[in-house]
């Protein structure tokens, strides 16, 4: 198909969960402070929603995890897709980003690639970890592959793509760490943070079992207290039904739009994916955890080529934090884990240290706000 000619300052922007949302707002929020009489519309989440100008669909409510949920979504996808494509050859945008979320987004680039509409990666998926094929599609079919980590830019470019790292966007969100100091007391009021998940099939897998190891950890610590962040997306009436029926007075449910009451924890049982990350930015003890359906998780262990699941092990290329993985998830061994931890001074203050390491390999704050020039440079050069 011959190339459209661009004739208007309308940005389409594509993310499909919770973290791409979170990022791709941010984005959003760069190209406006940078170029105020561009336009964009998006198609995500609540937070994508209130920072642009036209909002299509909420695909945020409507992904799926693993290898199998997705296969049930495919008509969905398909009306979905359907409106990309009506709204592309009708709109005809100046460019199209999508973040993240592969399995939807590819098409996305591909009807953006028929139409000859330039298109941009943000935050590419991890195609180290599984799937390496994917990044000879991404070269295909986007201009531009914004990478999250250093080592990625060497897959991209091997391939022929014009791939840059400006940094992880979790450092634009994610605050500097605050000062703690080790007290191993059996009576200190450890602050331990639940995080088990943004996606609803996680955060029912996760919840209880977290509820559960805590209370074998109160067994130790008794007067130790439990925070569950929760995203807006999963509500109250959700987590109560989870735990039989109602929230434990000594269960405190935390939403929030920063990261002030994580910061505070002392420790963090938390499900794996991008969470894992920003607990090693702001130096948070933790251990990882995941459970998922018996057939998705025979599937990961074939596809995924690495040896770890939680980011920070990954990164790190050791086993900096635990992972309790299926049938390993159960709430003795998680507290005993825990407990193991937080009464030794060294075995605390070691994996604090080696997290916050982390930290100084990933760039620095303002990504967001230099890939927004980026690309408002390319699209529309003076």
């Amino acid at each position: 198909m011959p190339q459209l000619m661009q004739n208007n300052k309308n940005i389409l922007i594509v993310a499909g969960d919770v973290s791409g949302d979170v990022h791709a707002s941010n984005l959003i929020k760069a190209m406006k402070e940078y170029a105020p009489d561009i336009t964009v519309t998006a198609i995500g989440g609540d937070r994508m929603k209130a920072a642009s100008d036209k909002f299509l669909v909420n695909l945020i409510s409507k992904g799926a995890t693993g290898f199998i949920e997705p296969f049930k979504k495919i008509p969905l996808w398909m009306r979905l897709l359907d409106m990309v494509k009506t709204y592309i050859s009708a709109a005809n945008p100046a460019c199209v980003i999508t973040v993240d979320f592969y399995g939807f987004n590819h098409q996305v680039l591909g009807i953006a690639k028929h139409r000859g509409v330039p298109a941009y990666y943000y935050v590419c998926p991890q195609v180290w970890a599984s799937r390496q094929y994917r990044a000879k599609t991404i070269v295909r079919l986007a201009k531009k592959m914004f990478v999250i980590f250093p080592f990625e830019k060497k897959i991209y470019t091997a391939l022929g793509g014009d791939a840059v790292f400006l940094g992880n966007p979790l450092l634009d969100t994610v605050p500097a760490p605050k000062p703690k100091t080790y007290d191993g007391s059996r009576l200190k009021e450890w602050r331990i943070g639940f995080l088990p998940g943004s996606r609803p099939s996680e955060v029912a897998k996760h919840t209880k079992l977290f509820w559960d190891a805590f209370k074998e950890i109160r067994r130790t610590y008794p007067k130790a207290k439990a925070y569950l962040f929760a995203v807006a997306e999963v509500r109250d009436c959700a987590i109560a039904k989870l735990l039989g029926g109602q929230i434990p007075q000594e269960l405190e449910i935390v939403r929030e739009n920063d990261f002030t009451r994580r910061g505070d924890m002392d420790f963090v049982l938390t499900c794996s994916g991008t969470a894992t990350l920003e607990n090693a930015l702001m130096g948070l003890p933790m251990l990882v955890v995941y459970k998922t359906s018996w057939l998705t998780y025979q599937i990961a262990k074939l596809i995924i080529k690495v040896p770890y699941i939680s980011l920070v092990n990954i990164l790190s290329k050791a086993p900096i934090v635990r992972e309790f993985i299926q049938k390993d998830a159960a709430p003795l061994p998680i507290a005993k884990e825990v407990c193991a931890i937080l009464g030794s001074e060294k075995k605390y203050t070691s994996m604090r240290d080696k997290l916050l390491r982390l930290r100084g390999e990933l760039g620095e704050p303002g990504v967001a706000k230099r890939a927004a020039k980026m690309i408002i440079d390319e699209v529309f050069p003076k």
